[in-house]
C-alpha cells in the first residue's frame, strides 16, 4: 500500500472512538458518487451513511476510482483517503481487464489484502467488482476466512459482457438469457468457448458469496437462471433518504408553466443506453403532428460517455433547439444535478420520464419521483414495469418506440383528471432505514 494510504489506515485504527458494538462492515462500492454519479454507488453510500448514523455498525467504504480522474493518482499510491473524510477510501484501479474482469497489477492486489488486515472487518459487502475484479472476492475469503462475505447485484455484468445490461449488440434487441453461442454473436471476435470459460471463472469466484441481493424480483429470476442457487439470494429493495423531507421547495411561477399537468421530465445520463434519444424523438413527432402543448426538461450530463452517433443525435437536438424562438421551444437542458437540488428539478415537472432501452435492475429515479409526488411514464419491461403499474400509478410505453411515448405524453399532457388520478395511487418511495435494518439482518449484525 502506499504511504498515503497506509497512514489513512493507521488513523483509523489509531484514532479514539467508540466502537461499535457490534463490529465493522467494508462496503466496497464502484466509483464514489461524488466523483461518479449512478445508482450502484449512490445506494452503496445511503448504506454507508446509514449504518454510521445508527452508531451500531462501524461502516468502512472503499470506493474505487479509473483514468479518468488522473490528479488521483500519485506516484506509488494505490489505495488512498478520500478528501478528508473519516472511513472513506479510494481503491485507484489500473491496468484493468474487461474480459476477465480483473486487475492485472499485483501490487494493487497486495494494497487490497493489506487494507483487509489493517481494517478486519466482520462482514465485506461487495456493490460491483468491476475496477476491482472478482476475483477479490476469493482474495478476500483467503484474507478473512470468519468473514461473512455479501454481493449486491446491481446489473448483470456478470451473466453479461455487454456492460451488463442483456442487450444485443447488434440491434439493441433485449436479451434474456446468455450462452456460448449468443455472446459469440455480440462480440464475433470471441469464441464461443470464450464465454464458457467465463461463465466458469465468475462462478467459480461467486461460490466464496455467503449472501447474494438484488434490489428486484426480475433481477433475482436471472440470475437464479443463470446459475446462483435460490437459496443464497434475497431481495433487498435500494432504500433512500427522503430528499422531500428537507428539500422545502417554494412554488414559482415556471415559465412555461401552465394549469394543465404538461411538463415533463428526464433524470439521469446522457448515454444510449438510459433513451434520452427515444424522448427527443418523441418531441420532434408530437412537434411534427402539430402537438405543442408540453414542455421537457432534460437533467443530467455525460453524454461523452455515449456512442458517437447518440452523442451526436443529443448535441444536434439542443442546437437545433436553442435555434428557436424562446416561445417555440419543446425541450429544455437543464444541466447536471445533485441530490440537494432535485427538489428544485422536481418542482418544476408534472410527469417523470424514463425511457430506458435496457431491463433495468432497479431505477432510483422512480422512487425519486415518488418521493415528490411525480407520477412516472417508462418503458414497459424489466424493473420498470414491475414497479409501475400500468394506468394505476404511472404509465407505460413500448420501450424503445418513439411513436409509442409520443403518444402516452400527448395523453398525460392532455386527458382530464389522469394526473390526480395516478398521482393519488403512488406507493411510498422505500426508505434508507428499512434497507439499513434489512442488510444489518444480512450481515447477522
Amino acid at each position: 500500500m502506499s504511504d498515503n494510504g497506509s497512514l489513512a489506515v493507521q488513523a483509523i485504527n489509531g484514532s479514539p472512538r467508540h466502537e461499535p458494538v457490534n463490529g465493522t462492515v467494508l462496503l466496497v462500492s464502484l466509483f464514489h458518487p461524488e466523483l461518479v454519479r449512478g445508482g450502484a454507488q449512490q445506494i452503496c453510500y445511503e448504506l454507508f451513511q446509514g449504518l454510521r448514523d445508527g452508531g451500531e455498525v462501524r461502516p468502512v467504504l472503499l470506493a474505487s476510482v479509473d483514468s479518468n480522474f488522473p490528479a488521483l493518482f500519485k506516484s506509488g499510491a494505490r489505495i488512498t483517503g478520500f478528501d478528508g473524510k473519516e472511513d472513506e477510501f479510494l481503491f485507484l484501479s489500473r491496468s484493468y481487464d474487461y474480459m476477465w474482469h480483473r486487475v492485472q497489477e499485483p501490487l494493487l492486489v497486495d494494497s487490497y489484502a493489506e487494507f483487509l488486515e489493517d481494517i478486519r472487518p466482520e462482514a465485506v459487502h461487495f456493490h460491483h467488482f468491476l475496477t476491482y475484479g472478482v476475483d477479490f472476492i476469493t482474495l478476500t475469503r483467503r484474507v478473512l476466512p470468519e468473514a461473512k462475505i455479501v454481493f449486491t447485484f446491481h446489473e448483470f455484468l456478470a451473466i453479461c459482457m455487454a456492460n451488463g445490461h442483456m442487450v444485443r449488440t447488434a440491434d439493441g434487441a433485449l436479451c434474456d438469457h446468455a450462452s456460448q453461442v449468443r455472446c459469440h454473436q455480440c462480440f464475433p471476435e470471441r469464441a464461443p468457448e470464450d464465454f464458457f470459460s467465463r461463465k466458469m471463472w465468475f462462478q467459480k469466484h461467486l461460490e466464496n458469496v455467503d449472501i447474494f441481493t438484488c434490489p428486484s424480483g426480475y433481477m433475482l429470476d436471472r440470475y437464479v437462471a443463470w446459475g446462483i442457487p435460490e437459496s443464497k439470494i434475497r431481495i433487498v429493495t435500494n432504500g433512500q433518504r427522503n430528499y422531500a423531507d428537507n428539500q422545502r421547495i417554494a412554488r414559482v411561477s415556471h415559465p412555461g408553466r401552465t394549469a394543465r399537468r404538461n411538463r415533463f421530465g428526464f433524470f439521469g445520463q446522457l448515454v444510449d443506453i438510459k433513451g434520452v434519444q427515444v424522448l427527443l424523438k418523441a418531441a420532434e413527432l408530437l412537434r411534427a403532428d402539430g402537438f405543442t402543448d408540453f414542455r421537457i426538461d432534460i437533467n443530467g450530463s455525460n453524454d461523452r460517455y455515449a456512442t458517437e452517433p447518440v452523442r451526436a443525435e443529443i448535441r444536434a437536438f439542443m442546437e437545433a433547439e436553442s435555434k428557436r424562438p424562446a416561445t417555440e421551444r419543446l425541450v429544455v437542458f437543464n444541466g447536471e444535478y445533485d441530490v440537494a437540488g432535485l427538489g428544485a428539478r422536481m418542482e418544476r415537472i408534472d410527469w417523470c420520464v424514463v425511457p430506458s432501452l435496457w431491463w433495468e435492475a432497479f431505477v432510483l429515479v422512480i422512487s425519486e419521483a415518488w418521493m415528490f409526488g411525480k407520477p412516472v411514464i417508462c418503458s414497459n419491461v424489466g424493473a420498470m414495469a414491475e414497479r409501475v403499474r400500468d394506468d394505476v400509478n404511472g404509465l407505460l410505453f413500448e420501450m424503445g418506440d418513439a411513436r409509442s411515448l409520443a403518444e402516452t405524453i400527448r395523453r398525460a399532457a392532455s386527458e382530464d383528471g389522469l394526473w390526480d388520478r395516478l398521482g393519488g395511487a403512488l406507493p411510498a418511495p422505500p426508505s434508507r432505514e428499512d434497507m439499513v435494518q434489512a442488510f444489518r439482518g444480512v450481515y447477522g449484525l
